[in-house]
């Protein structure tokens, strides 16, 4: 590890433990719209509707003020998160134990906390890998505890593009698959749902010149539902739990292909693949019967 990110940790180790509380009233009109989203029948859902397992992902949004915004479309630093000292920000992974679903138009909470924070040094440089742990609470049951990797990276050169991951085809002897069209509005609405303003998912201009990448970025979020999503369809029994990792970016206008095995001892495997069969994300289920 470097000596400017241990001297670094001197500040944000104070914040490992810290705990911020978020309540949502999960209402109908935002189940509505999320259910619109994901191509679902809207007037399906009434108050008292119980919602899919992993749709708590979608609420509990931080309405942070627009002063506190900063240059990335993301908050400030020391605002909802800890001050990590490094300017681009992306999701990697989770690992969520489900023991209830959400229920629409009643209240609940979130409590975020800061689980870990670790600077790490490797072929790719100084990252920092942030932990938080969201623990999901209606009428004072706890009904989902999940642990959310983000990456924190250096600012990108002037004119160079991010370090890209190595590409890797993913495995074609899947048991089954479903193809979902990564289009500019189901990102924004995606966003929209979740009150992401983080400018790699709208602002090409941004997105190539300040983070190097060469298209805008789909929301790491989206895929993460979307497979879940897809593992749903195709799984028996009810969803206890998952982990899931992000390995490669799919860009906006791609699509995002979700392969499985069969389900076997409550188990399934699922990962995905672009247009052009490179793995971008693989997760594990756990099903109850």
């Amino acid at each position: 590890m470097s000596g400017w990110m241990d001297k670094a940790m001197d500040d944000l180790r104070p914040w490992i433990g810290r705990v911020r509380v978020v309540e949502d009233d999960i209402g109908l009109m935002a189940v509505r719209r999320a259910a619109g989203t994901f191509d679902m029948d809207p007037e399906s859902f009434r108050v008292g509707s119980e919602l899919p397992p992993h749709w708590f992902g979608i609420f509990f949004t931080e309405t942070v003020r627009q002063g506190d915004i900063g240059p990335d479309g993301h908050p400030n630093k020391g605002i909802v998160l800890p001050p990590i000292p490094m300017p681009r920000r992306m999701g990697a992974g989770r690992r969520v134990k489900v023991m209830g679903n959400l229920r629409a138009g009643e209240p609940a909470v979130k409590k975020a906390e800061v689980a870990d924070i670790v600077p790490k040094s490797g072929r790719s440089g100084d990252i920092f890998v942030l932990t938080m742990r969201h623990t999901i609470e209606q009428h004072g049951k706890v009904l989902a505890v999940d642990d959310f990797d983000a990456i924190y990276r250096p600012a990108v050169p002037p004119g160079q593009k991010t370090t890209a991951t190595v590409a890797t085809l993913a495995r074609t002897d899947q048991a089954w698959s479903d193809t979902t069209a990564l289009t500019n509005a189901l990102n924004f609405r995606y966003s929209a749902l979740t009150w992401n303003a983080h400018r790699i998912h709208y602002d090409g201009d941004y997105t190539r010149s300040e983070e190097g990448y060469p298209a805008l970025v789909s929301n790491g979020g989206l895929s993460m539902h979307l497979m879940v999503d897809a593992a749903l369809r195709h799984a028996k029994g009810t969803l206890t739990g998952y982990t899931a990792r992000l390995v490669h970016p799919l860009w906006v206008g791609d699509r995002i292909e979700v392969r499985g095995e069969a389900q076997k001892d409550g188990r399934l495997k699922i990962w995905a693949a672009d247009r052009n069969g490179v793995l971008c994300g693989e997760m594990d289920l756990e099903f109850a019967r």
